[in-house]
């Protein structure tokens, strides 16, 4: 069985105000079998969404969990939580035969088993509510026995992994153990009470031994020095006895403690590891026929970018149970298969699967190899610019910051794809079906239109008129493009160098950069002709380029530029870039 649906009525930040209508969640979100991953902004809801299962499952390690004000949403009187649990198979199914609802009729119909939490408050006081199963809008309450079946495994962001790992009473460690079915219904009849027996043995023998001339050994002397206050306390006829306390198996795997193999003080990831390891041993438990489920918060706690990557390349391979994990990282995103991920976005959330996306399938081969982690930091932005190459990449913060926009405060990610390919990365953000995404994406991209072309040795300037019929259609073709909060915005000439140059406020500073890199070409016969030859056979030095324009519009940026770059003018080449900034900005 596995949880396949989450609903949240005025639960934290999914919510609105007035009467909840159950027809109408606040967040309606599908989950995957194997790994789920949540990421997204801070703030987003992620947390939310994992306290909202844990709330109606509990935890295997009795986590304190209870109600609290805050989880109602803004001042509202009442939230609701609904889960849904599919693939149940008939060993898990014979666990809530009364509250099982069917999909389907006759042979092909498949139980489920649908819970809810519906909890009021009348001004200050949180009115008392229980765990419910059942098809319609009430439900019947569980039994003690049925929750069991339902809990979860859960590990709290940075958590204490050595503390859990530790010797102790009730320890963590002791429960998985005691879980397994090693140990579990054979608390009479294990080799590990042998052992323990045989060590009270010993002890007795270490307290009471003697040496060759009678004279009693450092464990019988200790034993002798608080034999004679016990007798002073007591009387003559008593004596203390050493021994280990109680030797049933939960006391004994109380005691052990789980490492590193020399591996001498272990830092916090790889305590981390190890906990995690303990954990899916008893999520993987062979007899159990309950729900293996596992919360885990902030995946990358304490562990490096290579470690967060091993780990996430063996979680992925995990078949038979369920993990929803929440993560910061973008190495972990950039790692983890697009359909596995889900995105958080402005009260809501949003899978990436082939049911969710306008993504085609192809596209999905494509970005698993090319979803690097500079590219990924887009799922945690609030804004996108996707753009094709380093020229754009490295010019658009210092034209931003020219605008008085400053893009990391706004939360904006500038993804170089590399390519002309923008649908692979743009259909991320667009959906088959409402709920639509809001994160403004902004695509920039060429017009592509040359101005001139080779004829032989010759390069000849294109028929004007012809020009722009041609930049006309590829700017309608490209708008159409713009999809939702999905939107392109096309340079207005050839390439974005060629834009630089036919700029009312940077031809200037473009044309000195260019000359200062090809100091071998000679630029005053006729400047545009000889772009033109380096575009054409691509021996234009775009970066370097880039690099110097950005450095004089950050350091010596005349106020008649800036005013230029202020203006919504039409006829400014670089206009394009200005909108796409402000838009992906919310500007």
């Amino acid at each position: 069985m596995h949880l396949s649906n989450i609903k949240l009525w005025n639960f934290r930040k999914f919510g609105t105000t007035g009467e909840i209508d159950l027809s109408s969640p606040h967040l309606d979100l599908n989950l995957t079998k194997g790994l789920n991953v949540i990421i997204g902004e801070n703030d987003s809801g992620k947390t939310a969404i994992i306290d909202a299962i844990k709330l109606v499952l509990k935890t295997h390690s009795y986590d304190y969990i209870r109600v609290d004000d805050k989880d109602f949403y803004t001042n509202s009187s009442r939230f609701r939580i609904e889960l849904i649990f599919d693939s149940l198979t008939p060993n898990e199914a014979k666990n809530f035969t009364e509250w099982l609802g069917w999909n389907g009729t006759g042979e092909e119909a498949k139980p489920f088993l649908k819970l809810n939490y519906d909890v009021k408050r009348q001004v200050d006081k949180i009115l008392p509510s229980d765990v419910k199963a059942g098809v319609d809008e009430e439900g019947y309450l569980l039994t003690a026995e049925a929750k069991e079946y339902l809990k979860a495994t859960y590990l709290k962001p940075l958590r204490d992994a050595e503390n859990e790992l530790i010797a102790k009473r009730n320890s963590r460690l002791s429960q998985i153990l005691l879980g397994d079915e090693a140990f579990k219904g054979k608390e009479n009849d294990n080799e590990l009470l042998k052992i323990f027996s045989g060590l009270k043995t010993e002890l007795e023998s270490f307290f009471n031994e003697l040496d060759e001339e009678g004279q009693p050994k450092v464990g019988k002397q200790i034993k002798d020095k608080i034999d004679g206050y016990i007798k002073d306390f007591y009387g003559i006829d008593y004596e203390t006895e050493f021994g280990a306390t109680s030797n049933d198996i939960k006391s004994i795997l109380e005691k052990l403690a789980l490492s590193l193999k020399e591996e001498i003080n272990p830092g916090l990831g790889t305590l981390n590891r190890l906990f995690m390891a303990a954990e899916l041993l008893h999520l993987n438990k062979s007899n159990w026929s309950g729900l293996r489920l596992g919360l885990v918060e902030e995946l990358e706690a304490h562990l490096h970018p290579q470690a967060q990557m091993q780990v996430i390349e063996a979680l992925q391979k995990q078949e038979n149970i369920q993990l929803i994990l929440t993560t910061h990282s973008p190495n972990l995103a950039s790692k983890v298969k697009l359909e596995n991920l889900i995105i958080c976005n402005n009260t809501n959330a949003f899978p990436m699967g082939k049911d969710y996306t306008k993504l085609n399938p192809d596209d999905y081969k494509f970005l698993e190899k090319f979803l690097d982690t500079t590219k990924s930091n887009m799922f945690f932005a609030k804004g996108v610019i996707l753009v094709e190459g380093w020229a754009e990449e490295i010019l658009i913060p210092s034209i931003a910051k020219a605008l008085g926009i400053n893009l990391t405060e706004k939360g904006v990610s500038i993804v170089n794809i590399g390519h002309t390919g923008f649908d692979h990365y743009a259909k991320i953000y667009l959906r088959q079906a409402e709920p639509n995404m809001e994160i403004p994406v902004a695509v920039i991209t060429d017009s592509d239109v040359r101005e001139y072309e080779k004829n032989g040795d010759n390069f000849v300037k294109r028929n004007i008129n012809t020009i722009q019929q041609e930049i006309q259609t590829a700017l309608i073709a490209k708008d159409r493009k713009s999809e939702n909060n999905v939107q392109y915005f096309t340079a207005p000439n050839w390439t974005l160098e060629y834009s630089l140059f036919k700029s009312a406020s940077l031809t200037t500073v473009f044309k000195n950069s260019v000359k200062a890199e090809h100091t071998g070409t000679d630029w005053e016969a006729d400047f545009e002709l000889e772009l033109a030859k380096k575009l054409i056979n691509k021996g234009l030095k775009k970066t370097e380029i880039a690099y110097q324009i950005a450095n004089v519009i950050d350091e010596d940026l005349t106020k008649e530029v800036r005013t230029i770059l202020n203006i919504d003018d039409t006829n400014e080449t670089v206009n394009y870039l200005v909108k796409a900034i402000k838009y992906a900005a919310r500007c």
